[in-house]
């Protein structure tokens, strides 16, 4: 199977809201995706369709299943988390271990132990006593200690400071992704999640407005501080989106003519930061 996630028209509407809007959504094994986009443009829509927690029209399949219709099976491959997934506040980490250890199979007790070992978490602490960072450590022990083919992460360090955040991206790299599993992460700290992408998925009012891989974008876009005096000229090339900071003017060019733009000023890639907001104030 050359995909694990397959799309095709998919609609979804809410009254006379389309949450998603005819879109196309593929997504190939052992690739890291991020998945962006403001509050309101489909994005937990689509993860829904995808986890199987609502019907999506069109044609939608995860790892060979229908993900409404055999949600159960689909599941034996996939795991998720959310930004609002809790534990029961009474419960203890060893119990949490046990209970999943209980209901699926492809758990492994040994590696959620192992990353724990890592932690400041003890087997015989109670939900309640930790923090909420050491409770999103405990539900990503939880997580990697499953072997899935595919990850869903929903906003899954939100709230928590820059340590943690930190500290949860450099686990899921050492300790989880192996270049066979498939990550799909979404969230608003966009300049966190940049380093470790493989792909990038900007979503807008239920519709892709960018879906490339991350080695395509230094031939795909350009940002150029342009040179006092040639304002115009850059503008004739039709940025997508110009800025003033510190008395400089920045314009991003989308499939830009870097012979046109080198006389104009120095050229680098966007980050993606600058190209979400660039594609979410551009009207075209």
């Amino acid at each position: 199977m050359n995909w694990v996630i397959q799309g095709q028209n998919l609609h979804k509407a809410y009254g006379q809201k389309n949450a998603l809007d005819g879109i196309n959504f593929t997504l190939a094994p052992g690739r890291i995706v991020g998945l962006i986009g403001p509050n309101g443009a489909g994005k937990t829509t689509l993860l829904k369709g995808i986890l199987g927690l609502t019907p999506i029209e069109g044609e939608l399949q995860v790892l060979g299943f229908n993900p409404y219709h055999q949600r159960t099976a689909m599941l034996e491959h996939v795991s998720f988390i959310a930004d609002t997934a809790i534990l029961p506040r009474w419960l203890k980490v060893s119990e949490a271990i046990t209970y999943v250890a209980g209901v699926h199979r492809k758990f492994d007790r040994s590696k959620a132990l192992d990353f724990l070992a890592k932690t400041q978490i003890k087997p015989f602490d109670t939900i309640k006593n930790l923090s909420k960072g050491m409770i999103t450590q405990l539900h990503l022990a939880l997580i990697m200690a499953i072997d899935s083919q595919l990850l869903i992460l929903d906003e899954p360090t939100l709230g928590l400071d820059i340590l943690y955040r930190k500290q949860f991206y450099e686990s899921l790299l050492n300790d989880y992704y192996d270049g066979q599993k498939t990550i799909l992460i979404t969230t608003h700290q966009v300049e966190e999640i940049e380093g470790i992408l493989t792909d990038i998925v900007f979503m807008k009012q239920g519709k892709l407005t960018l879906n490339v891989p991350m080695e395509e974008l230094p031939n795909r876009f350009a940002i150029v501080q342009v040179e006092p005096g040639k304002i115009e000229a850059a503008r004739a090339l039709k940025p997508i989106y110009s800025r003033t900071l510190l008395g400089s003017e920045f314009m991003l060019f989308e499939t830009p003519d870097f012979s046109a733009l080198s006389p104009l000023g120095r050229i680098s890639t966007p980050s993606l930061a600058d190209l979400f907001v660039a594609k979410m104030q551009n009207t075209n």
